[in-house]
């Protein structure tokens, strides 16, 4: 069990604080729900405690380990599909997965292939659901602004350019 004020990243919605943890009575029996605040975003989420784990619920990565992680993404060789729904499918299954790394996969591979040849519209959506989520854990565990995160999140991918 999570306590107030602890950092929690939710997949497909990202890194952000416990601001409270209400008792709610559903369908008869009380539930205990963590209130999630983003910060990218200034979302606002309840998450069912009880659900927490089944939902790939976890904590934010420490400061030490947090830069390698999302740099990790660029030895990882995915074999995208042609077929764009195919790939859509595969990149929601890595996001969802909560894994950082596996989201950070995402985001750059689609960095990747916008730059070569463009992306749909959906894959343009997912590109910033990717970033997004990046950018919360790192602001959480490097405690910077959105603005040094995504300066982060930048070097660290334009780093694999030459090679």
């Amino acid at each position: 069990m999570y306590l107030k004020g602890d950092k929690i990243v939710y997949p497909l919605y990202g890194a952000g604080v416990i601001e409270d943890i209400e008792d709610k009575e559903v369908d008869g029996e009380l539930q205990t729900y963590y209130v999630l605040h983003i910060p990218v975003g200034n979302l606002t989420i309840k998450i069912s405690a009880s659900k927490a784990e089944s939902q790939r619920v976890r904590a934010v990565h420490e400061s030490g380990e947090i830069n390698g992680l999302i740099s990790d993404a660029i030895g990882i060789h995915v074999n995208m599909p042609d077929n764009w729904n195919q790939r859509y499918k595969e990149n929601m299954e890595r996001i969802k997965s909560g894994e950082i790394t596996q989201v950070a996969v995402v985001f750059y591979n689609l960095l990747l292939r916008e730059r070569e040849r463009g992306l749909s519209t959906a894959e343009k959506k997912m590109m910033t659901t990717a970033k997004q989520i990046i950018l919360s854990e790192l602001i959480l565990s490097l405690d910077v602004d959105k603005n040094e995160a995504e300066e982060i999140l930048d070097n660290t991918f334009s780093q694999s350019e030459g090679s």
